[in-house]
């Protein structure tokens, strides 16, 4: 008989059971219908001959052997056609493999490009739980993004890692490397049909972004103050003043290396929160440290603190510091990988008996970053790293040093977090930590260690900023937290490499430069094509902004490049051509870069492709095939009915 979706099915009519046998679990679990099977056997024959068991299955009476072999092949012949299905592969070679997947890339782009710009629309997405997202970021469109023809998903997909990489990178620009990568794919394939060398067209298009990046570099401006700052967030926001104005007052409190982080409010309005001080996201180890219950916080002020790098579970290893503390009376602070069993449990005591001010902290970060964390603070409340690698200091119970205790002025500690207000540490020490933190950073070749470099960064040398993102509804809050994401990560990269006019204005005067390079003699024909390629393709912006916003854009483009003034372009917010820098229309230097820079080398690889491997499809066919079937009998039912003359 047939199941659901196909499925095979048998129906036991002594037991009223009926058994699934196309349901597939791999190992040892897929002999568990068989057995199973065999175990309702038996039930039948226990009951039917008094309890009395067959010895062997070749006891079973004819029909009953022939139902089990039938089982037993019709399910592992169904799981081996699975197994082969899943191992199938579609294979596409030269032109036909790129072209399936340009088609990819330009109808994932062609949703993508429509938020491009002041006058961009939104796009609603279907979610798999609850209601649908409605976006305006560029790079969560091209995310959601997923097509049922594998070559043309691959394309999508490329062009995803596209919008990932370029975001991660500069936080922005999203929108311009989708439109960057479609032009410059579409365009090189024409030239590949017509017999140009793919590997010198590449060249040739290495050579212009190179060019392109030294243009945008020159035409970057600094940015210097607080107005400035404000502008590039308001832009990156999608013209939203208030988030514009909320990041601009964020950096300025916690400076240009500061922590900003974007989370859902609680309430209808968009509220910042600044949290001045060293963070540290570990909260206490019991509540029992707890001195406001109401509020369920730890408060301490003018602690000592004690940093340790592992373990504590012996009290002994802490009396010679709490022996000291007791006599200053003072609070005390521990931050180690963990305390707990006897010394945990002796320091809640003493707690909860008016002894001792104390509460424990469990160490934050893992692996290298927990170590760098950890010395980070030690540096900051002026303490000693207790327990470090190759560290000598250590708690010494006959000559105990109290400069291995630090100090802060307020420290508050809930469940989740705590915070250091007013540390102790020796201020050129912070600076120089500072620096060496700064370097790193901007020498890490991984996204992963860059961030938490940067995490460190922030949180010693400046404070913690929250922007809680409000809105009227689930949907409005995810739209808007979209953007202000994308805004801080924006004026960052506009603090540390400068801005440039925006509207893709930066681009279309880079253009003009480059058609020198086209004409450079020294590159070989192909090469030039390829330096034309880019030249084309980073005109495409400023056209697509205007396109959204109702204009032609290859007038618009024109008018822009009869300017004098190479800071002016097309307002398309207010439909007039005017100053980019006067009127806060610019862009991060950085931001345009990276976006070219992205776009060429993915295009570039799939240009380069000559063969595409993807998961086959049988299904898929065999629906394609039904229904062509069914299109060629209608076709002749037709026919026939045209040539019977009736109507």
């Amino acid at each position: 008989m047939s199941g659901p979706k196909g499925l095979s099915m048998a129906y036991c009519h002594t037991c009223k059971v009926t058994l699934c046998t196309s349901l597939v679990v791999p190992g040892f679990c897929s002999l568990i219908p068989f057995f199973y099977f065999h175990l309702l056997v038996y039930r039948h024959y226990s009951l039917m001959c008094d309890g009395i068991l067959p010895v062997t299955i070749l006891s079973y009476p004819p029909t009953i052997i022939f139902f089990s072999v039938v089982l037993f092949h019709s399910y592992y012949s169904i799981m081996f056609r699975s197994v082969v299905r899943r191992q199938a592969k579609d294979i596409a070679f030269g032109e036909s493999a790129r072209a399936r997947m340009q088609k990819g890339v330009t109808r994932a782009v062609a949703a993508v490009a429509t938020t491009m710009g002041p006058k961009g629309r939104n796009v609603i997405i279907e979610q798999q739980y609850g209601s649908p997202r409605v976006t305006k970021d560029g790079v969560s469109v091209a995310r959601a993004i997923d097509f049922e023809d594998h070559f043309e998903n691959m394309g999508a997909q490329l062009l995803k890692q596209v919008c990932n990489q370029t975001n991660d990178l500069a936080g922005d620009g999203t929108t311009t490397a989708a439109v960057l990568v479609d032009s410059i794919f579409g365009e090189g394939l024409k030239c590949i049909a017509r017999g140009t060398n793919p590997i010198d067209m590449k060249r040739g298009m290495d050579v212009a972004v190179q060019y392109v990046q030294t243009s945008i570099l020159k035409q970057a401006r600094q940015v210097n103050d607080h107005s400035q700052i404000v502008r590039v967030a308001t832009i990156s926001a999608n013209g939203d003043t208030t988030v514009g104005e909320m990041i601009g007052q964020a950096m300025e409190k916690v400076g240009r290396d500061g922590v900003i982080t974007t989370k859902e409010g609680n309430t209808t309005e968009t509220e910042l929160e600044v949290v001045e001080g060293m963070k540290i996201d570990r909260g206490f180890s019991s509540p029992y440290f707890v001195t406001d219950p109401k509020a369920q916080k730890v408060e301490l002020e003018n602690a000592y603190v004690l940093v340790h790098s592992k373990k504590i579970s012996s009290i002994h290893t802490l009396l010679p510091a709490l022996n000291f503390v007791v006599q200053q009376n003072r609070p005390l602070l521990i931050i180690a990988d963990d305390v707990e069993s006897e010394a945990l449990t002796t320091l809640i005591l003493n707690k909860l008996q008016g002894k001792l001010k104390v509460c424990c902290v469990k160490a934050p970060g893992f692996g290298d970053t927990k170590e760098g964390m950890l010395l980070d603070i030690s540096i900051f409340t002026g303490a000693k790293l207790l327990g470090a690698e190759g560290s000598s200091v250590d708690l010494d119970a006959d000559n105990f040093d109290h400069t291995i205790l630090g100090n802060v002025k307020k420290v508050t500690v809930s469940k989740d977090e705590a915070v250091i207000l007013n540390g102790g540490g020796d201020a050129a020490a912070v600076q120089s930590q500072v620096e060496l933190l700064r370097e790193l950073a901007k020498n890490e070749p991984t996204q992963y260690n860059r961030e938490k470099l940067q995490e460190r960064l922030a949180k010693l040398s400046g404070g913690v900023a929250v922007i809680k993102v409000g809105g009227a509804s689930e949907v409005e809050v995810g739209e808007k937290k979209d953007r202000v994401i994308d805004a801080v990560c924006a004026t960052r990269a506009a603090v540390q490499e400068g801005i440039v006019p925006g509207g893709g204005v930066a681009l279309l005067r880079a253009s003009v430069e480059l058609e020198k390079v086209a004409n450079n003699e020294t590159l070989t024909r192909d090469q030039r094509t390829g330096v034309q390629i880019i030249r084309n393709a980073i005109r495409l912006p400023a056209m697509r902004i205007a396109a959204n916003a109702g204009k032609e854009g290859a007038v618009v483009v024109e008018k822009i490049l009869e300017q004098t003034d190479a800071a002016v372009g097309y307002d398309a917010a207010t439909d007039r051509y005017v100053n980019m820098f006067d009127a806060g229309i610019i862009d991060p230097a950085r931001v345009v870069s990276v976006a070219l820079n992205d776009a060429s080398s993915v295009a570039s690889l799939m240009m380069t492709a000559e063969a595409a491997v993807v998961q086959s499809a049988p299904e898929k066919k065999e629906k394609d095939a039904k229904k062509k079937s069914a299109d060629d009998v209608e076709e002749e039912e037709e026919d026939v009915f045209n040539g019977s003359g009736l109507y």
